[in-house]
């Protein structure tokens, strides 16, 4: 017989692999549905998501009384600082280590691509609301993660539709570079041209810029009539606020392409007045957005963000699934989460896709004048309802692989 003598450092990962293995399994069972907010807590969507996010997912637990199917609920969150590799590693160990059953948030698209390679591979549920990037349910899908509030294509195929409907081309394109950005001008740009529009080009910035002058002279002297900013947070302020510096507006109409509420206050709406875009969620829309704004406001102190609706609008469906499956595990959830219409302040009538896809409504808004607004956060005009299916890519144009496998 011969005999195979393992290194001391071998038997150290063995052993190590072994007591996560022991610590997930333990934490598994200790009757604790263990939720993780992963977002943006120091950066440029810090406002707009942050503790916002936190407090969202909190009022979702305590809204069943903080316990589903027989488990406590036990909320933890981190920064990922907008940078992929630490949002991956702190998905990876809350998985592994401290048995986190679903994630949520993960604004970012960068970011949000990162975790949810990690949770494909886990099998783990993860819920993205501050993300936008259609790549998620598209040629980056995972079986095990719902995209709940918006994307790229749904942000910019009504705006485009409705600006070249009113005369608004050739555009030009000013692009965060990056994940975000890119698909966003992607995706309006397809919008432009299936609606007999024209882009004449685009330049890309790189994320988080203070000084817009060369791109905004670039799209100065392009021709273009349209200015569509392709980016969010304090990108999309600077953009704006220096577009008026360059008196831009006076030879181009400006299009947001994504607009985050807690973005206007901070811009004035001296700058963002009558800027034209497309949202899933305003407080102040119906009677059951307003509730839900007001008591958000009280513990946070400010009125919410679609992407902080979004977290306690899929976290609430998210707790049902769990509660009439009587079960944590992804798969089981994630089927019965197909299975029922999400009816709430958020949406009504929406379907969670077999791509990842939560199909909503969406909302073309135009930003009021200042002399319109009767307070701090009275900003938004809305304008008209762009149906679900009409708002959001068809299933079968996302080229989702694991689809493609199942069928």
């Amino acid at each position: 017989m011969i005999k195979i003598k393992a290194s001391p450092s071998r038997l150290l990962i063995a052993l190590g692999a072994s007591l996560l293995l022991t610590a997930g399994i333990a934490r598994a069972e200790d009757g604790v549905l263990r939720v993780g907010i992963i977002t943006d807590m120091s950066g440029q969507y810090a406002d707009g998501n942050g503790t916002g996010s936190v407090v969202a997912a909190q009022m979702a637990a305590e809204e069943i009384g903080n316990t589903v199917a027989g488990r406590k609920i036990e909320i933890i969150s981190a920064d990922h600082q907008n940078k992929p590799d630490v949002a991956a590693g702190i998905v990876r160990s809350w998985i592994d280590t401290k048995g986190v059953d679903v994630i949520a948030e993960g604004v970012n698209s960068a970011v949000a691509l990162a975790i949810q390679t990690v949770t494909r591979e886990r099998k783990k549920l993860f819920l993205i609301s501050g993300s936008g990037s259609s790549d998620l349910t598209g040629k980056q899908c995972s079986p095990t993660s719902v995209q709940w509030t918006y994307d790229t294509y749904a942000s910019s195929n009504a705006t485009a539709k409705a600006v070249v409907a009113r005369g608004g081309t050739p555009w030009f394109f000013l692009t965060a570079d990056y994940a975000f950005g890119q698909a966003l001008e992607r995706d309006a740009s397809k919008a432009v041209t299936a609606s007999g529009g024209k882009v004449l080009g685009a330049v890309r910035h790189p994320f988080d810029t203070a000084d817009f002058s060369s791109f905004l002279l670039q799209a100065q002297s392009s021709g273009a009539k349209i200015l569509a900013l392709a980016n969010a947070g304090s990108d999309f302020r600077n953009a704006v606020a220096q577009a008026d510096e360059f008196n831009i507006r006076e030879s181009m109409q400006v299009v947001a392409l994504q607009v985050t509420l807690t973005d206007v206050p901070a811009l004035g709406l001296q700058h963002a007045h009558d800027l034209l875009f497309t949202d899933s969620f305003y407080w102040d829309r119906t009677p059951e957005t307003r509730t839900f704004a007001q008591e958000f406001f009280k513990r946070h102190g400010a009125m919410p963000t679609a992407y902080q609706a979004g977290v306690n609008s899929a976290l609430r469906h998210y707790f049902k699934a769990v509660a009439a499956t009587n079960s944590v595990d992804s798969e089981t959830v994630i089927a019965q989460m197909r299975k029922t219409p999400v009816n709430d302040f958020f949406a009504q009538g929406g379907v969670v896709r077999a791509d990842g896809r939560m199909v909503h409504d969406m909302y073309l808004m135009r930003i009021k004048k200042p002399e319109e607004s009767k307070g701090k956060w009275d900003l938004y005009e809305y304008l008209a309802t762009v149906p679900g299916d009409q708002a959001f890519r068809p299933l079968n144009e996302g080229g989702c692989p694991y689809l493609a496998k199942s069928q």
